[in-house]
């Protein structure tokens, strides 16, 4: 596999688990997870993780997911690359993956003192990363092993950062987020 079909593979392969957060922060608000609660004085998550920014993140990535299943076989002959397609759990594990690594992120950055907004470099771009492959390994450990080879791992560890970043600041330039980062 060369380096094109390597880079093709890991962005669509990821995709459903890129899409969440930026689904969230669009129709985010409402009640937030952690119904306001807090821990040694500090909340356990804070008013950015709501409930139903989380259900519309889990649902816009799922829904990329079968989108991507249905036009993959066309995708991949106009690229020429053997694009995969996603079983029904992995639909669910890399958006559900993505939306949960950003939470256990939020309720990192509580603990260590971190307010809401505040950069922890590192663990923003790639918390959703690691618990949606986490999640779609333990759905899917064929189909894992499959599609994530080393190659495709190191790209996504690449490629996430330079495509977290560009996409929050084009969200903050749009006035969707209160931070660049």
């Amino acid at each position: 596999m060369g380096l094109f079909e390597t880079v093709v593979i890991a962005l669509w392969a990821m995709l459903p688990a890129y899409v969440p957060n930026n689904a969230a922060v669009l129709a985010g608000g409402g009640r937030p997870i952690d119904g306001g609660r807090t821990w040694n004085g500090q909340r356990l998550l804070g008013d950015g993780k709501t409930l139903r920014g989380t259900a519309v993140g889990i649902l816009a990535g799922a829904a990329l997911a079968v989108a991507l299943n249905a036009v993959a076989p066309a995708v991949a002959d106009l690229l020429g690359a053997d694009l995969p397609t996603f079983p029904l759990a992995v639909v669910l594990a890399l958006p559900a993956g993505a939306m949960l690594g950003d939470i256990l992120a939020s309720f990192l950055k509580r603990r260590t003192g971190r307010e809401r907004g505040t950069a922890f470099p590192g663990l923003d771009q790639l918390d959703f990363v690691v618990v949606s492959l986490l999640l779609a390994f333990l759905a899917a450990p064929d189909w894992f092993a499959e599609v994530f080879t080393l190659p495709v791992l190191a790209v996504v560890v690449v490629a996430t950062p330079l495509l977290h970043l560009t996409t929050n600041g084009i969200a903050y330039q749009l006035g969707f987020k209160d931070e660049p980062y």
